[in-house]
């Protein structure tokens, strides 16, 4: 494509190249939110070996239905609106916080560490990621 066609499709389609840059702009914020938090994140199989070799403790901040339909084995149960304070006798060893799919945790993780902790990781993919790894679930009810 040519520098004409392209300037003749952006004047025929205003809508689709705003919606173009829109998106752009959408996924390069939300990268640049993620690496200014200081929030890693780690995957299910790095999070396995995290647990083994430094102890980790898992938090998962979903709801309790989606919670007893299967978490992480000992995994804390917290919420985004929990105080924190029932996680402070962990402040010492690395929290891997995990929601559905790795987006609400995200946020629980920037709070966590704005209150001091400092080995703090977010799920990537969430449960979904454990799931489809083919690692264990605990179920409850």
């Amino acid at each position: 494509m040519n520098t004409a066609q392209l300037i003749e499709f952006s004047t025929n389609h205003p809508a689709l190249v705003f919606a173009l840059f829109a998106l752009l702009a959408l996924l390069l914020g939300g990268e640049l939110r993620r690496r200014i938090s200081g929030v890693a994140e780690i995957t299910p199989a790095a999070a396995t070996r995290l647990m083994n070799s430094k102890r980790a403790i898992t938090v998962d901040i979903r709801p309790d239905k989606e919670f007893t339909e299967g978490h992480i084995v000992n995994s804390l149960r917290a919420t985004a609106a929990t105080d924190t304070g029932s996680l402070e006798k962990y402040r010492d060893r690395p929290l891997i916080v995990y929601c559905n799919d790795g987006q609400r945790s995200a946020g629980m993780c920037s709070k966590l560490r704005k209150q001091g902790f400092s080995e703090v990781y977010n799920l990537k993919g969430g449960i979904l990621a454990w799931r489809k790894a083919e690692l264990p679930l605990a179920r409850q009810g």
